[in-house]
């Protein structure tokens, strides 16, 4: 038999996000394309990690984490989230939240079980779902409020329907899931006995509404695996710190996988993160939304000024502009045409949709320094387009 790769392995692409940060890295260009943070990581982690590395904390741990680090988030979970969960049995901390996602499904999900994804998606959420040979059933979230009815739900239910993935706040929309989507949800999972896996990477990055855990609805705990982590908030997405939350039942066989993929988080590091939970105040996370809401209105209003037409976040750290100003056949040739002119790196709107819905949108990413972001926004500001554009996420069906 002839060598190959595997069926798996040819429905794989590399991230767009990935291909244009390494565009922009040939130029030297300021990279909004990939959801890096450069702002300062917080001291209390920072020198929690190297206490931790100099006093010998630099071997494996438990496959679930380090009891520090596990003690610290339940009591965060508690406090932030209201969700009660037991650190011996509840939590497992994983690299990062794409770690946990797969473990999840890797532990939940037999090949050909279906998953409910809303698109515009998280390419890793959708990569992940075909590497455990799932299927990916798509709910397209209608722009520019990005919304969906019940009616959606019930039209993408089969008799293979086995969960459905939340990512709240959304990257790459910032949509916030409201309390009645979430009871939509809730009242649809338990009808049908689905798991609903919920990414919440960016629940500090809060800027209209507020952050409801759906682990906290009724009836849902013992449906609902939460994921999250501290790559975002903590600006550390080089150290792959992120966690699971979940029933004790489902709990030791993503710890099973956990330890088969990773083995375990970094442990060093693991310490860093536990240190910033239990000594960071409870003002350095309203902060983040206060210096990041600066942040995205100074990119959305460059954004208007030259004709690309923003769906303003509210919440996570990107902005889907209309690209029809653009010149370009594909949202693609759209964003390669930015880079060239401006410098600028973003990510073609196709890399969000599995049809030809994103087609006239690109993405940018405001996790930046005030003053890199603010040369990003000059050189927009070189481009400007004399017809008004609207966004146009209307997918082809």
């Amino acid at each position: 038999m002839k060598l190959s790769l595997s069926q798996r392995a040819a429905r794989m692409v590399q991230s767009e996000i990935r291909v244009m940060s390494i565009e922009c890295e040939k130029i030297k260009g300021i990279n909004l394309a990939q959801g890096v943070c450069d702002t300062e990581v917080p001291e209390a982690v920072r020198v929690g990690a190297k206490q931790a590395i100099d006093g010998g904390i630099n071997s494996y741990t438990r496959s679930d984490g380090l009891k520090e680090i596990r003690d610290a988030i339940a009591g965060k979970m508690a406090r932030f989230n209201g969700i009660q969960c037991d650190p011996e049995t509840e939590v497992i901390v994983n690299s990062g939240s794409t770690g946990s996602f797969y473990a999840a499904c890797l532990a939940l999900l037999n090949p050909g079980d279906e998953v409910i994804l809303f698109e515009p998606y998280y390419g890793y959420h959708l990569n992940t779902l075909i590497a455990v040979e799932a299927v990916p059933v798509f709910v397209t979230l209608q722009a520019p409020e990005w919304k969906f009815s019940p009616e959606d739900l019930d039209h993408a239910l089969t008799s293979r329907t086995r969960g459905i993935m939340i990512n709240s706040p959304a990257n790459p929309s910032g949509k916030i899931f409201t309390r009645q989507e979430l009871d939509w949800i809730a009242a649809f999972a338990q009808k049908h006995d689905l798991f609903v896996f919920t990414d919440e990477i960016y629940e500090y990055f809060i800027y209209e509404g507020r952050h409801i855990s759906p682990a906290t609805l009724p009836g849902m705990w013992e449906r609902t695996i939460t994921m999250s982590g501290y790559s975002k908030t903590f600006s550390i997405t080089g150290w792959r710190i992120g966690y699971t939350i979940a029933h004790r039942k489902w709990i030791q066989a993503m710890s099973y996988f956990n330890d088969l993929v990773y083995v375990c988080a970094p442990a060093p590091l693991q310490i860093g993160v536990a240190q910033g939970i239990r000594e960071l105040p409870e003002r350095f996370y309203t902060n983040i939304a206060e210096e990041y809401v600066h942040k995205r209105d100074l990119l959305c209003s460059t954004l208007k000024e030259i004709g690309l037409t923003p769906s303003v976040p509210k919440g996570a750290y990107y902005v889907l502009a209309g690209a029809s100003a653009l010149p370009g056949a594909t949202a693609k040739e759209k964003s390669m045409y930015l880079l060239r002119e401006t410098g600028v790196a973003s990510v073609a709107g196709s890399a969000f949709y599995h049809g030809s819905g994103g087609e006239n949108l690109v993405r940018f990413c405001f996790a930046k320094t005030d003053a890199e972001l603010s040369e990003a926004c000059r050189r927009l500001r070189a481009l400007r387009f004399q017809s008004e554009q609207h966004l146009d996420a209307s997918p082809a069906r």
